[in-house]
């Protein structure tokens, strides 16, 4: 019993610097679905050229580790879909991959901006009514481009590819309405460098419906946007828009 006691005294000794108001080790688990609307252009030399994209509805999953360890950062990973399919009628010679392309035809596209989201964060505030986290995210691309148009007369497919890791400033609050299970939050990354600009946020509501000492359970919904205006990484260019409702579940063990 006075072997527990110290246990519990030293857990909690080690929980005070930190604002910890949680458990010793906590691990959240979320998935959800995004719907949409995407907009914008690219480009690798010369011209950019703007595709109509169609709304799609995408899928996001993420996992974070809390932990009492003082100055040590929790760490949460993100996995975003985020495939775009166009098609443009070329306004204007578009040059990729070293095909020039047809003035007046059209062309089509897949445009795979899948990323991971690599958080590391602290707890400013962590209780029933606030909380406060902040920290950096490193958002790492591993894309790809690829374009069927006319090019000298026939029909040509072009791909590229392009990856490259980008660190934002991050940044999550959230407050509960007492006795409803009920919260409001918002996160969200920002990087804005020379001509690299990059944001990614996301505004709601939670309803905790289960909430016992084996598993929290809460549903969320909300409005995502994401904007990647992206200079030459890896001869790639990018100022591509897409934002839209989410819904999905969380897990908080």
């Amino acid at each position: 019993m006075k072997k527990y006691c110290l246990v519990a005294a030293l857990s909690m000794a080690s929980l005070a610097p930190v604002a910890q108001a949680d458990t010793l080790l906590g691990l959240y688990l979320g998935a959800e679905g995004w719907q949409a609307d995407s907009s914008g252009s690219y480009q690798e030399k010369g011209n950019a050229q703007t595709f109509d994209f169609e709304d799609e509805t995408f899928t996001s999953f993420y996992a974070a580790l809390e932990h009492p360890v003082p100055l040590v950062p929790n760490i949460k990973l993100r996995y975003t879909e985020l495939e775009l399919n166009g098609s443009a009628t070329l306004t204007e010679t578009f040059e990729f991959n070293g095909k020039n392309y047809t003035v007046g035809t059209q062309a089509n596209t897949i445009t795979d901006l899948n990323h991971i989201d690599y958080t590391l964060y602290y707890e400013l505030f962590d209780n029933d009514l606030v909380s406060f986290d902040f920290g950096v995210n490193f958002k790492q691309f591993d894309g790809s481009i690829k374009l069927t148009g006319t090019a000298d007369g026939q029909s040509v497919t072009e791909s590229k590819d392009f990856s490259g890791v980008v660190p934002l400033g991050y940044a999550r609050a959230e407050v509960g309405l007492p006795m409803t299970g009920l919260s409001l939050f918002a996160e969200g990354s920002m990087l804005a460098i020379d001509d690299s600009k990059i944001r990614d946020y996301q505004v709601g509501i939670a309803w905790e419906f289960i909430d016992n000492l084996a598993v929290d359970v809460a549903v969320r919904a909300g409005y995502r946007s994401m904007k990647l205006e992206l200079d030459d990484v890896d001869d790639i260019s990018t100022d591509i828009e897409s934002s839209g409702p989410f819904a999905g579940i969380q897990l908080h063990f």
